[in-house]
């Protein structure tokens, strides 16, 4: 049997979902390991396009229970909305599970989000205002309202309260805004947890327990390793570890049970919100990579920073999350440039680079040392084998795997369901 780990190797919006659809067909169970709503997944089947917040991309295959685990912060009125959305486009959700250890995103979280990231001035994160960050905060703080709380009316009753008079003092106090009501959110809190009280359980028993029975699985990352609260850009990250090894950790499955991680990465590169990004372009190449790729947010409609592949960041990655594979996505808006560059690695000050530096000034003085590659000029749209890719994109894809050290698995050259080149066996 097989569980794999789905880890975007970038700064987010990689293709991930794509990637668990096409996979998902294989497995049993698709889990959401880390991350909120403040992720999205955008998959297209058809006429129908798709978006996921919280909901793993996997719900579209029958018969694959879906799990949003313990690692996930779950906004309830964003879930019940997005489940919502799904049913009416025919999604069956009675697979669907979600953990009793999973943490709640509570009114006071995108209250606090909000203002802090207003307080920050020119030094904004560039957080989506989901109340993610603070959500995660409590959780470390032990001061975290978790699903299984919602359940019973007087201990969430008793949790909230305590919890409500600390974030009232600081939303009242520090940034001037009147008090947030107890008892309209507990009224309104008790009211999603009798709509979610089907779907709630202890989703880690479930795991272990297919896990055991040699049942196939797939662990689900949100957002992308650059965006590692411990690795990434900090502070301009996310609020979660987005890596390999908290797949263990956010679904309950022991590390010893995942053996295959494969990393999501596009032909070229992009992220949202602020921070260095070394092969940012500011020019008309950049606008083409932004306009050919629909480079716009799937939560946020936000347009996305465009650059060319950073083999040093991804090189970066690969090693730290121990890919066996690698997913090229998007190989297909590359199609129309003369001449397509690298970066190898990085120049700082008369020094060469191979690995980003910690240090975020450090990085964004970084300048990027580039290859350039001929580019194809001609579609790959309609590729269903590495042999009918033009001999330019197979020499750009080889040497991406030389770069990053890590064995090409799959290229994506279109966003609908089969526009996918498989090039492993990838038994899930």
């Amino acid at each position: 049997m097989s569980v794999m780990a789905i880890v975007g190797a970038q700064w987010g919006d990689e293709g991930k979902g794509k990637i668990i659809d096409e996979l998902a067909d294989r497995a049993a169970f698709v889990a959401r390991y880390q991350g909120g709503g403040n992720a999205g997944h955008r998959v297209l089947h058809g006429e129908k396009e798709f978006a996921f917040h919280l909901v793993p991309a996997g719900i579209l295959h029958d018969g694959v229970t879906c799990i949003i685990g313990n690692g996930v912060v779950v906004d309830p009125r964003g879930l019940l909305s997005e489940m919502d959305d799904l049913r009416q486009l025919g999604v069956d959700l009675t697979r669907l599970f979600i953990s009793e250890r999973a943490h709640v995103v509570m009114p006071y979280h995108f209250a606090l989000d909000r203002l802090e990231e207003e307080s920050r001035g020119s030094e904004r994160i560039g957080t989506v205002l989901r109340g993610i960050g603070p959500a995660y905060v409590d959780k470390y703080a032990r001061n975290g309202i978790r699903m299984a709380d919602l359940l019973d009316v007087d201990v969430f009753r008793a949790k909230l309260a305590a919890v409500l008079d600390q974030k009232n003092r600081l939303i009242t106090q520090i940034y001037g805004q009147p008090p947030l009501s107890l008892e309209e959110i507990h009224t309104e809190y008790v009211g999603y947890a009798q709509q979610l009280r089907p779907y709630i359980t202890d989703t880690t028993a479930m795991l272990q327990t297919a896990y055991e029975e040699s049942k196939p699985i797939l662990l689900e990352g949100a957002q992308g390793a650059l965006l590692d609260v411990d690795f990434g850009t900090y502070p301009f990250v996310t609020s979660s570890s987005t890596i390999a090894g908290n797949a263990s950790t956010g679904s309950g499955l022991s590390p010893r049970c995942i053996e295959h991680v494969l990393g999501v990465y596009k032909a070229y590169i992009t992220r949202v919100g602020s921070g260095p990004m070394p092969t940012e372009l500011f020019d008309a190449t950049g606008d083409q990579l932004r306009a050919d790729g629909h480079e716009f947010g799937t939560t946020t409609g936000r347009p996305r920073r465009c650059g060319w592949f950073d083999a040093v960041a991804g090189r970066f990655v690969a090693k730290l999350n121990g890919f066996d594979g690698m997913a090229i996505m998007k190989l297909d808006v590359l199609d129309n440039f003369e001449t397509i560059r690298i970066a190898t690695s990085y120049r700082l000050g008369g020094r060469e680079l191979h690995a980003p530096p910690a240090n975020l000034n450090d990085l964004a003085a970084c300048e990027p040392v580039y290859e350039e590659w001929p580019g194809w000029m001609t579609s790959t749209a309609g590729a269903t084998t590495m042999d009918e890719l033009p001999g330019a994109a197979r020499n750009y894809l080889h040497r991406l795997e030389e770069l990053l050290d890590t064995p090409l698995t799959l290229v994506s050259v279109g966003p609908g369901r089969g526009q996918t080149i498989h090039l492993r066996d990838l038994t899930v």
